[in-house]
């Protein structure tokens, strides 16, 4: 069931709760594009690890009122203010793609009351130095963050007709996916509940525009508004050695920023290996 919170601004913000309503509160951010709506483990898996499970709508996307020019430290604000809503004084946080730099976001500028936190096959700032950004990701991303650096006309020019398709027919974007993936993530992709899972997602993610879409791109490749050097608390960051879509080397960065961070590299696997890990780090993220 989803529910309506106010951001500290006075947008709305759709919510939506999963799992053992007393368990151990955490915050899923979703990828990009992405929603609410998932993916994640199924309810039986969140009851026995006793996990409550928060997601909700970034702005733009889904049924969030858009918030233009944000940055990845305002989805910090976003969290505290749900958290407010339903009464939870600590969380912990995951997310997964591009949801990972703002669950690193909540580390660092809520550090008194995230726990813990996971990121999974995250991005790095675009100013991260010492980094290649490109080196690796396949050329429809390099295009797409390429679109963002140059600003917000040539990101809905780019993203419109793509999310026009997507609204007409949901899953045209998974098997879009095809060409570019490596093998681990065909294997993954293969399952129809998968397939049919992140299709439901994406159609819910752009069910009104692009704008989440488009907002997400320019807030990953401008100043995210805070530094990985600065958290503090307990991190994990995860990555197939074989992604394309925010490639390796991204995390292994964070890793050399992060003071203390758990950096796991699993061979053999790649950005959609992401969803099988995510029982066992729940598991992580609850044992604060």
């Amino acid at each position: 069931m989803t529910t309506f919170v106010k951001a500290h601004d006075g947008r709305t913000l759709a919510v939506d709760e999963r799992g053992e309503p007393e368990g151990s509160p955490v915050f899923l951010l979703h990828g990009t594009p992405g929603s609410r709506l998932g993916p994640f483990p199924r309810a039986s898996v969140l009851y026995r690890l006793g996990i409550r499970l928060i997601s909700y709508d970034r702005p733009g996307y889904g049924l969030s009122d858009r918030r233009r020019g944000r940055t990845v430290a305002d989805a910090a604000g976003d969290v505290e203010a749900i958290a407010d809503a339903l009464h939870i004084d600590c969380f912990a946080v995951i997310g997964r793609s591009g949801g990972a730099p703002h669950a690193l976001a909540c580390a660092g500028l809520l550090p008194e009351r995230t726990t813990r936190v996971a990121a999974l096959v995250a991005l790095a700032p675009r100013e991260a130095e010492g980094l290649d950004w490109f080196n690796g990701m396949t050329p429809s991303n390099v295009i797409e963050h390429k679109a963002a650096e140059t600003g917000h006309a040539a990101m809905m020019e780019l993203l419109s007709p793509t999310v026009e398709r997507i609204r007409a027919d949901p899953t045209r974007l998974v098997p879009a996916f095809d060409d570019d993936l490596p093998e681990p993530d065909r294997y993954v992709m293969a399952d129809f509940g998968i397939r049919l899972m992140l299709a439901h997602n994406f159609a819910e993610a752009v069910r009104t525009s692009a704008a989440g879409w488009v907002d997400d791109a320019l807030a990953f490749t401008s100043p995210w508004g805070f530094q990985p050097a600065d958290i503090s608390v307990p991190t994990l960051l995860w990555h197939g050695d074989e992604d394309v879509f925010s490639p390796v080397d991204h995390s292994r960065w964070l890793g050399r920023q992060i003071p203390g961070a758990r950096v796991v590299i699993q061979e053999g696997a790649a950005h959609f290996g992401a969803l099988g890990v995510l029982p066992d780090v729940l598991t992580w993220l609850s044992a604060a």
